[in-house]
């Protein structure tokens, strides 16, 4: 009973094990695996950022990573937000 995957990395013997434990999961503990899923993905952004571009600031990083995940106009509106307060 595998179901479609965007990867093909992942056997269909593999995913189907791999699903019927998220299946298994409570709620909660599926939201915590979600929550700790998108810290990694975030962390791991960051830090390829980071490699990228080794002489710049956290908060360019942090702009950086704003605009690769929400796009360049949040992270201009937030960059011209800090700059109007002096950040």
């Amino acid at each position: 009973m595998t179901s479609p995957t965007a990867t093909n990395d992942t056997s269909p013997e593999a995913l189907d094990v791999q699903l019927a434990c998220f299946r298994a999961l409570s709620p909660q503990e599926r939201l915590h695996k979600m929550a700790a899923s998108s810290r990694r993905g975030r962390d791991l952004a960051l830090a390829a950022i980071r490699r990228h571009n080794p002489d710049i600031s956290d908060r360019e990083v942090r702009l950086r990573y704003l605009a690769l995940a929400y796009g360049n106009e949040l992270a201009a509106e937030v960059r011209e937000w800090l700059g109007a307060r002096g950040r």
